[in-house]
């Protein structure tokens, strides 16, 4: 999601006309968890684990704007607040349940191991690094970090899609992918107004809500969250 918030401070944000070493410092931190989570997420098989880790990505995203931008108004944080409930409790629960009534815990076999996962989110990390090194930008980033840990998130979230056969699985790389297209939003916090962010933000929940549903009828009709049994619907 591009961005989620905007301050009532003009055009630029004040964290980018001036990054000192302490801010760096503050938004490289929380920066670091997310990367960490991502290699975390890429290695894991319990579904349970998955979506904690998950959890725990957005509501540190979510908070990350304030340390970026300090300079907020109450609607702002009225917003990041929403963004942590939707995020960090509502979908959760609602995939955790899904997890209960498909009474699945792991996620066994996938179409890239979990070692070689890890591996690729490792390279792709560094790849990212490297990218953003020589990344011409005309003004100063908050965090050197911001572009590589969102071309990793992304990275996560589309090999999380793409080599998970679990519906859930599934659903959890969509919403890592949506992390690290937010977290490439911090560039770009004053261009975009918030009432489009929040839109953004109710399509996520609308989305994660109607995979729910059709998550809990796959798991009706075949007694499992393997999504290559979809096949048997071909006429």
């Amino acid at each position: 999601m591009t961005g989620l918030f905007r301050c009532s401070l003009g055009s630029i944000p004040a964290g980018i006309h001036a990054a000192p070493g302490a801010m760096h410092g503050l938004v490289n931190s929380p920066l670091g968890l997310v990367l960490l989570l991502n290699l975390f997420m890429l290695g894991v098989s319990r579904m349970r684990s998955l979506i904690f880790a998950a959890a725990a990505q957005g509501i540190i995203l979510s908070g990350l704007l304030m340390v970026i931008e300090p300079q907020c108004d109450g609607l702002v944080i009225c917003i990041a607040l929403l963004t942590v409930l939707i995020k960090g409790v509502v979908i959760p629960r609602m995939l955790l349940k899904a997890l209960r009534d498909a009474k699945i815990k792991r996620e066994v076999e996938p179409l890239i191991g979990f070692l070689p996962s890890m591996l690729l989110g490792a390279t792709g990390t560094a790849a990212a690094i490297v990218f953003a090194t020589n990344l011409p930008m005309t003004v100063s980033p908050p965090s050197t970090l911001i572009i590589p840990a969102s071309f990793s998130t992304i990275l996560t979230g589309f090999l999380l899609l793409t080599t998970r056969y679990k519906a859930i699985t599934q659903v959890i790389g969509y919403l890592i992918l949506e992390n690290g297209i937010y977290i490439f939003g911090l560039l770009l916090v004053a261009a975009v107004p918030f009432l489009v962010e929040l839109g953004i933000l109710l399509d996520l929940f609308v989305g994660i809500f109607v995979v729910s549903i059709i998550i809990h009828h796959i798991n009706e009709t075949f007694s499992s969250l393997d999504t290559r049994r979809l096949t048997a619907l071909k006429e």
